[in-house]
């Protein structure tokens, strides 16, 4: 999915892609930005030239996708990812520039606080969702469930999930056994893209997540699995518990529990129940 972004009027040309889900920016673009070049194609030429002999990676991380030019036509264009550009943003000389670079400054120095101290990150994430605007009846929920989470994810490390990759599996597999939709499917029922699906839940759904996580962590300690294959079973049967839940639920309601509402009506996110609308 490509599409137009403005930044003080300018464009710059995005893709979304939906099996990574990431976002990937024109470069040209972005340099045309910082710069504020009049020939911000040639600009990126000379910059990446410049990388390259320094034996920059992020020349090497550069990938092509074939975008609009102001002509109407495709054309092959060179991309970046967010972490990417974040990195592009570091290495031109610009005042557009600076904000970016005393926050990902910022960002480094709370990761490293957070490590030595966990309960700052809980008291970081309280605030931010504060500032976005939550309701604080959802704010309490959803710290319950990073709790549960941050078990969950603890358990399935001591079981054998190595990568992101695992973990990803293993919350799709879950998920989907108790909401009857894919992650990516669930996202995109709530018009979701890269946002955080747990962040555009609705109290009732947060709950049934919960109960998911929950119960998964506890099969998982009692049965011990050993490898993938096992884990995956797990992950279903936890979600299947919270499945029943949730048809109880529906059962008892006569409404929905899988609901549109995401964070951009965050008052609508408190209400339990919801009919999908």
């Amino acid at each position: 999915m490509s599409n137009i972004r403005l930044f003080n009027d300018k464009q710059i040309r995005t893709h979304w892609d939906s099996e990574k889900e990431e976002w990937y920016f024109s470069v040209v673009d972005i340099c045309g930005v910082l710069s504020e070049s009049s020939d911000p194609r040639n600009y990126w030429k000379v910059l990446k030239n410049r990388l390259k002999a320094e034996g920059s990676q992020l020349v090497t991380i550069c990938n092509q996708l074939k975008m609009q030019s102001s002509d109407g036509k495709f054309y092959n264009t060179d991309v970046l990812d967010t972490a990417g550009i974040l990195r592009l943003v570091q290495s031109i000389p610009s005042p557009n520039a600076e904000p970016f670079k005393i926050w990902l400054a910022q960002v480094g120095s709370e990761r490293i606080d957070e490590i030595y101290d966990p309960e700052i990150a809980i008291h970081r994430a309280l605030e931010f969702y504060r500032k976005k605007g939550y309701t604080e009846g959802w704010i309490n929920q959803r710290l319950k469930t990073i709790e549960m989470r941050k078990e969950l994810t603890d358990e399935w490390k001591d079981k054998g999930a190595t990568t992101g990759k695992d973990y990803a599996i293993l919350t799709d597999e879950m998920i989907s056994a108790w909401s009857g939709m894919s992650t990516r499917e669930y996202k995109a029922h709530k018009d979701l893209t890269k946002e955080n699906l747990r962040d555009n839940m609705t109290n009732i759904e947060l709950v049934l997540n919960m109960l998911a996580e929950v119960t998964t962590t506890a099969i998982s300690k009692t049965e011990n699995p050993q490898n993938m294959t096992e884990n995956v079973s797990i992950a279903r049967r936890g979600g299947s518990v919270a499945k029943s839940a949730k048809d109880s639920f529906e059962k008892e309601t006569g409404q929905s529990v899988i609901s549109k509402v995401n964070a951009r009506n965050k008052e609508m996110l408190e209400i339990e129940n919801r009919e999908n609308k």
